[in-house]
């Protein structure tokens, strides 16, 4: 049996929690949070403190708060060689303090607190600085995960930068997209078959095979048309920069 505590509450560890608690190979000892957190079922029988200095014994305490304060949290604890680990992507592994064994425990998938997820496919990247404790990260991510792999703190930076890349700045694109259909009236409903079948694509295209559009094409007719309906809006800046990208990107230019 694995015992857990949890540091923090925020959407990652939320979901940690969901997903662990009651599974037959992890127990969830405890859930520390700064501001008082009533645990609703079925979690009213994990133990909650705001109080660092009533932290329970964990063989893995997984900090999930902002990347900026995990440093000094860190630091913070009131224990010494004890597996501490974070979820952040962009955070490195020796930015936890060194008086505890240090380790990574980042699920790889964007989490809102109102949206369940089905951790079987997400990638759970792992690190830790001594094999025992790697061997314990991979056997708690195997217990929710069929895709725990171990990835280094300079390589899983690069892979959340990509991740910002496919995630957040797509997500902000679909604003974009919804703000040009709303200024028409029209509901950004009439997208998501589009959006659903251009993710589904790259199951079985590379992105490079997936591309399409006018930018692609060098249809300059189109592109222009684009353009002039855009006139001064924001957007315009963005339509220009991806389409002068893809054109470089295969071999077209403006």
């Amino acid at each position: 049996m694995i015992n857990v505590v949890f540091l923090g509450f925020g959407n990652v560890n939320s979901h940690l929690l969901n997903t662990l608690h009651g599974t037959d190979k992890i127990t969830v000892n405890q859930v520390f949070n700064r501001n008082y957190i009533k645990m609703i079922s079925p979690f009213e029988n994990i133990s909650f403190t705001d109080d660092l200095s009533k932290l329970e014994e964990g063989d893995i305490y997984i900090i999930g708060i902002p990347d900026d304060a995990i440093s000094s949290f860190s630091d913070s604890l009131p224990f010494q060689n004890k597996l501490v680990v974070h979820t952040s992507g962009g955070v490195a592994m020796d930015a936890l303090s060194s008086k505890n064994r240090r380790g990574i425990f980042y699920p790889l998938q964007t989490f809102s607190k109102t949206r369940k997820v089905d951790f079987k496919n997400i990638p759970i990247c792992i690190e830790a600085e001594n094999p025992k404790d790697l061997d314990l990260l991979r056997r708690l991510g195997e217990t929710i995960s069929e895709n725990v792999v171990e990835i280094p703190s300079e390589k899983r930076a690069k892979l959340h930068l990509a991740a910002v890349f496919v995630n957040n700045f797509t997500n902000h694109l679909y604003q974009i997209g919804s703000k040009i259909l709303k200024e028409e009236d029209l509901p950004f409903d009439l997208l998501k078959p589009l959006i659903s079948e251009t993710a589904s694509k790259i199951e079985t295209l590379s992105p490079e095979e997936a591309q399409t559009g006018p930018a692609k094409r060098n249809d300059i007719k189109t592109i222009e048309k684009h353009l002039h309906l855009l006139g001064d809006s924001p957007y315009r800046k963005f339509y220009e920069l991806f389409t002068e990208e893809l054109k470089q990107n295969y071999g077209k230019k403006l």
